[in-house]
């Protein structure tokens, strides 16, 4: 598989749980105590790091880490936007679209060839 596929699909995955471990707790486990949710928070995170830390070695491989970290808000956003109106019932915004728009800007100067 070639590197940025591979860097990319990891990312994905990556931030899946990265997203669940830092957001996830804020539907169902309300009453809980922090440091309980914590806790299972850091067990999610650690499946978040298994995948992130191979995605940025292997893209690294391929791109500098300026582009990997653009990649990485790309991608965070992707799956944080459908994770917060489907999962946590948020309303689809606006603001969303300007993030977006914010993102692709710099997307756009970070990939763009010189």
């Amino acid at each position: 598989m070639p590197p940025h596929v591979a860097t990319i699909l990891l990312l994905i995955c990556s931030n899946i749980f990265m997203t669940f471990a830092w957001y996830g707790h804020l539907r169902g486990m309300t009453g809980k105590p922090w440091m309980l949710v914590a806790l299972a928070s850091w067990g999610v995170a650690l499946f978040e790091y298994l995948l992130q830390v191979p995605a940025n070695r292997i893209g690294y491989t391929v791109m500098d880490v300026g582009k990997l970290k653009v990649l990485q808000e790309v991608i965070a956003l992707s799956v944080f936007v459908p994770f917060s109106v489907f999962y946590l019932r948020q309303r689809l915004t606006l603001d969303y679209l300007w993030a977006s728009l914010c993102i692709a800007g710099a997307a756009y100067f970070m990939f763009r060839r010189q």
